[in-house]
């Protein structure tokens, strides 16, 4: 069989390379392989069915939509003064860009009602809708608002759905992805972002993008790779002058895999530098979102160089946290076959349907191990009839976070 390149094939269909390289990895070009970073498209392959070819007239919104993204994307790029991060307010170039701006501000010092608000005002909009579907994602899981999570999905999903081709499905899937990795479901997030191919996506979005593929391997333990996706992030995106939201998070990201990794010095270095550039301004969300992670650094930290911001980061970590857990339930009660493996969600059923413990590990032959509170919220989340039918099943806890469960098979 010929084959031909992505650069070739854009220009034999008449479309950008970023279109071929989305239908890609959305799987949509039957034969096409991957050679290392690669991709090699047959030569007699049929371009993607495409809306506008089948006769459909597109609305002038419509066609408006990807540009208009486009332009907020950039004009909400611009780094927050390090000196006075409100004043970014002022400077703003439009109504939607200092309403983006104030959201994500917001959503940095914890007020997380603001961040809905700003959202809500942006239902007449969809670019500037789109645009702010991450951080009201971040903000309705920090609030266990799983209600206001289910309607963005069900946005953004439609927004995929609706335009199958250029930077709004990356950019939808790119927000749903954040939920995919905030409940430790890292088989959720989108293949391109599992794959680490963002070409698809606005270079504005990239940053975050790292972030979020960072995140994904925090959840699946591969702390080497964690961190070599933040610093190589941030070699590349973090600016001079100013603070990036991205960039506050990617610094994080490098803390936790030090900690993770062993190098506890590492950790704190990376800590108190980010405190340092953050905490001045109020910003004590990234912090309190990653307490459980930290193992004691984080409040050794406040107490050694930030006093005043230590209540208000602890305050804001337990009234999180527990709002994490109860999204988290609704989270996986809904998407319980899409995050257990078949195997898994066999031993769910089994359990569920409350057979017996021997007759379940004799025809799966499994043993588990954990603790007694994972349980019972998996419990929950499954919908169990109680946790007395799991005599013999009970979860890891690693690190203070509850973890999907871990099956340990019986030798």
């Amino acid at each position: 069989m010929d084959y031909i390149t992505t650069r070739e094939a854009a220009e034999k269909w008449g479309v950008s390379g970023r279109s071929i390289n989305y239908h890609l990895v959305a799987g949509r070009i039957p034969c096409a392989v991957k050679k290392g970073k690669l991709w090699l498209i047959p030569a007699d392959a049929q371009r993607p069915a495409d809306k506008r070819r089948h006769g459909q007239e597109l609305s002038e919104r419509d066609l408006s939509f990807s540009s208009d993204l486009t332009r907020l994307l950039k004009a909400t790029s611009v780094p927050l003064p390090a000196h006075n991060p409100d004043a970014i307010l002022e400077r703003a170039s439009d109504e939607k860009a200092r309403r983006q701006y104030e959201a994500e501000i917001a959503y940095l010092r914890g007020d997380f009602k603001r961040v809905i608000d700003c959202f809500l005002t942006t239902e007449s909009d969809d670019a500037a809708r789109l645009r702010a579907c991450v951080v009201a994602i971040a903000a309705a899981i920090s609030t266990g608002d799983y209600h206001t999570y289910t309607q963005i999905e069900a946005y953004l999903k439609r927004c995929a759905k609706t335009h199958p081709d250029g930077d709004i499905p990356a950019a939808a899937e790119m927000a749903l992805a954040v939920a995919a990795v905030s409940c430790i479901a890292p088989g959720m997030a989108p293949k391109w972002l599992q794959e680490g191919e963002f070409s698809a996506l606005l270079p504005q979005t990239r940053p975050y993008a790292l972030y979020l593929r960072a995140k994904y391997f925090q959840c699946t333990n591969q702390y080497e790779a964690m961190l070599a996706v933040a610093q190589t992030a941030l070699s590349l995106s973090e600016p001079e002058h100013g603070i990036c939201q991205a960039c506050l998070y990617l610094r994080l990201c490098c803390a936790m895999a030090c900690y993770a990794l062993g190098r506890e010095d590492k950790a704190r270095r990376w800590l108190l530098d980010t405190m340092r550039v953050a905490l001045p301004h109020g910003f004590i969300t990234p912090f309190a979102e990653v307490v459980t992670a930290m193992g004691g650094l984080i409040e050794e930290c406040l107490e050694r160089e930030f006093p005043d911001s230590y209540d208000a980061v602890l305050r804001q970590w337990k009234r999180t946290f527990a709002n994490w857990i109860t999204f988290h339930n609704h989270f996986t009660k809904d998407n319980i076959t899409l995050i257990l493996s078949l195997r898994e969600y066999h031993i769910a059923s089994l359990s569920r349907d409350a057979c017996h413990t021997k007759k379940s590990q004799s025809s799966i032959a499994f043993r588990w191990e954990g603790s007694g509170t994972s349980c019972r919220i998996f419990t929950k989340s499954c919908s169990f009839p109680d946790g007395k039918s799991l005599k013999n099943i009970f979860y890891e806890l690693k690190k203070r976070e509850f973890l999907r469960a871990k099956i340990h098979y019986r030798k």
